[in-house]
């Protein structure tokens, strides 16, 4: 299996149009025609990584957290990043990485973490707008379905659990054609009025080519009219985040304690509260802590995240539980499902290797 194919696998599973716009998804080294005989999976790109990847012969790192994360301005090889990238291109090891992409996935990040503190009822705590598209077109009418379930089968037409939503208006179009055409209907150089039908429906951004491809191949005419708008409307089973219920209400201590158990961790740091029992409770893998009003706003009364700062205790502390699990804690959990993306791909490959990374806390 070449790199190209399972980049473009996983491009397809968890686009990189969903990553933030700080962020770099994606490949980071390698070359797309190499031929890959085993993949590592991690959450964080560091030399030990890279040299678990040579000694098991796997030449495709796949990981969470990106290698090359802001602008390269110079490869020192005395630099940990540096020994990496040499290591890599000495060894033709291709590392790509599924970061906030991988966050916002109704399978990635989030919704292993809610399942591993066993939330149900849940839903996207921060849904991700901006990223819908409309493309409305207008087709004989005799031709209309075959061109309507090309665009379904490219990818349009999902609205939350529904698909094949569209929208038919039927009407005139009129055009006249000019020289060097061959006109599907009416005769070139005569004005024509052709009864058509007006298609709409809507598709995630990332897959407009794929749209706009099937309908182009599909659509009887020599000169295809369209029109593609961009929404404001939200994705809402795409975006940062999730929050749910816990099966049955509990204590303070009852949840904190369940926490450390599900979650094998020895620490949290929380803020101060003033409810006895919680129930509705949010989380966000990672950094979380800039969505603390949305946590708020959704009626959780707790909310599980990482990288708490002094300010972000002071600003939850009396409104919502804020729980501080650990960056790596809330992630690590989500190796498994990154691998699956590929092993669902290639059930038959081997081998492949999730590596045992430990967050080490030293205590006296």
């Amino acid at each position: 299996m070449k790199l190209l194919e399972i980049v473009n696998h996983l491009e397809k599973l968890v686009p990189s149009q969903l990553q933030e716009n700080y962020d770099n998804c994606g490949l980071q080294i390698g070359n797309p025609e190499n031929e890959i005989i085993g993949i590592l999976y991690s959450l964080d790109i560091n030399e030990n990584v890279i040299d678990k990847a040579i000694d098991t012969k796997c030449n495709l790192i796949i990981s969470h957290h990106p290698l090359i994360f802001t602008g390269v301005k110079n490869i020192d090889l005395s630099k940990p990043n540096g020994r990496i990238i040499q290591k890599c291109i000495q060894h033709q090891i291709a590392i790509v990485s599924l970061h906030t992409n991988f966050d916002k996935s109704p399978f990635g990040v989030n919704s292993v973490l809610a399942n591993a503190l066993g939330l149900i009822d849940t839903k996207t705590l921060v849904p991700e707008s901006g990223k819908l598209k409309k493309i409305v077109t207008f087709c004989p009418v005799a031709q209309a379905e075959t061109v309507r379930k090309a665009l379904f089968n490219a990818g349009a037409g999902h609205i939350g659990n529904y698909d094949s939503c569209s929208f038919y208006t039927e009407g005139f179009g009129s055009f006249k054609a000019g020289e060097n055409t061959n006109p599907f209907a009416g005769e070139a150089g005569r004005l024509h009025f052709e009864p058509e039908m007006r298609i709409e429906t809507v598709f995630p951004a990332w897959k407009q080519k794929s749209v706009i491809d099937a309908l182009l191949s599909h659509h009887p005419y020599e000169e295809v009219a369209f029109d593609v708008y961009s929404l404001d409307n939200s994705i809402e089973n795409i975006g940062l985040g999730l929050v749910g219920n816990l099966i049955q209400p509990q204590t303070i201590t009852e949840f904190l304690n369940s926490v450390k158990e599900k979650l094998n961790i020895q620490f949290l740091r929380f803020s101060q509260y003033e409810i006895k029992t919680v129930k509705r409770i949010a989380v966000c893998g990672g950094s979380g802590t800039s969505f603390i009003s949305h946590a708020i706003a959704s009626g959780a009364q707790a909310f599980i995240t990482a990288d708490a700062k002094y300010h972000d205790f002071q600003a939850a502390s009396g409104r919502i539980l804020l729980v501080d699990a650990g960056h790596f804690e809330t992630e690590i959990f989500s190796l498994n499902a990154l691998m699956s993306l590929v092993s669902d791909f290639l059930p038959n490959f081997a081998p492949q290797i999730i590596y045992p990374e430990t967050n080490w806390v030293n205590t006296v």
